[in-house]
């Protein structure tokens, strides 16, 4: 009896054994370390961008236009009536210093011609008579006054002619008519005058202006924002659309304090050389602007920057295998550049790729 009671303890010990064999292994195994870790591996893959120090220029990118330069532009007004004819110049022709650029039939100019013809007449009449005065008073045969009277003659004479050959100075003409001719030379950038338009003398509208491009003006909009950033003296770098890979350089030569009512912008302006005349009116440009800046900020890239609810994170390389979130607080952006006024100091090392997805899982 005692022998089969030992029987079958042992069998049920056995059983025991069978059906639970995880339970003495579990109990000698450790928790595993589900933490996530960032292997060498990992972190040579990686882009690694260095934090640097932005120094006192922060640079400012501004739009704005071409215009002409102002000192270097002739505007071309009727100095008589008629009727205009021969006006083969179009918008944007290169024009030189002295071609025609119309003529016009006028009554006015043939009035001219004639004043100038009969003050020819009397110059040469008046200076004879003076030169024969002179000779009778040497000889006696006429009296002081009678000189006196023909050199005011000949003075009046002399005047007339001056007057009459600066009005025909002023208005060209020719057999053919009034010749309207290029005070400069330079690009028409203005034209207001058909052949067979009936001219008047009191038009307030010009017939052409010629703008010399050779140096011209980028008219640089300001927003409010940017107002205390930018004052006269300050680089900038210049970029168009018609040449992407070419940069033109200059200063801000005037700053205009006041706001445009329909743009609601401030105006600078910049002057610039501009060989080959490249630079044509009304084409847009960007301007960089280099500005001093009162703080010495650090400056990354921003494709670095990691946004999770409305807060900004990058992720910094503290070791040869180690990463940590670090939050960040920017004090200003300009295109692809982010200055840090909190969070980072120069030379620091942040992640510049898959920073979201260890971003994600670093947080957990």
């Amino acid at each position: 009896m005692y022998k089969y009671k030992l029987l079958t303890i042992a069998a049920a010990l056995g059983t025991s054994a069978l059906l639970f064999p995880g339970c003495t292994r579990q109990a000698d195994e450790k928790p595993l370390d589900t933490k996530f870790k960032v292997t060498d591996t990992l972190l040579n893959s990686l882009l690694i961008d260095t934090v640097k120090e932005a120094g006192s220029l922060s640079e400012i990118t501004l739009t704005g236009s071409i215009a002409p330069d102002e000192n270097k532009m002739a505007k071309i007004y009727p100095m008589v009536s008629g009727v205009t004819e021969d006006v083969h110049i179009l918008l944007g022709d290169i024009v030189s210093k002295g071609q025609t650029l119309a003529t016009m039939r006028s009554m006015e100019v043939a009035g001219f011609s004639k004043d100038m013809i009969s003050s020819d007449a009397d110059l040469r009449n008046t200076k004879r008579i003076l030169q024969s005065t002179q000779d009778m008073y040497k000889s006696g045969l006429a009296s002081g006054k009678d000189l006196e009277q023909a050199k005011s003659d000949y003075e009046k004479a002399l005047a007339e002619h001056n007057r009459a050959s600066s009005v025909m100075s002023i208005n060209h003409s020719t057999n053919r008519g009034y010749v309207i001719k290029a005070p400069i030379s330079g690009y028409i950038v203005e034209k207001n005058i058909t052949n067979n338009m009936q001219i008047r003398a009191d038009n307030s509208q010009s017939l052409f202006t010629i703008a010399d491009l050779s140096s011209v003006y980028i008219l640089v909009n300001i927003y409010e924002s940017d107002i205390t950033s930018v004052k006269t003296g300050y680089p900038v770098k210049i970029t168009t659309l018609a040449y992407p890979g070419k940069v033109f350089t200059g200063h801000i030569d005037k700053v205009y304090n006041m706001i445009d009512p329909d743009m609601k912008v401030m105006r600078a302006r910049v002057k610039i050389e501009n060989p080959g005349n490249l630079l044509k009116p009304q084409m847009f440009a960007n301007v960089v602007v280099s500005a001093k800046s009162d703080q010495d900020l650090p400056v990354i890239n921003t494709r670095a920057i990691v946004l999770d609810n409305d807060r900004n994170y990058v992720i910094v390389r503290d070791g040869k295998a180690k990463v940590h979130i670090q939050p960040i607080t920017i004090s200003k952006r300009f295109e692809d550049r982010a200055y840090i006024s909190a969070g980072l100091k120069p030379g620091d090392q942040i992640i510049a790729s898959r920073q979201l997805f260890l971003y994600e899982s670093l947080k957990k």
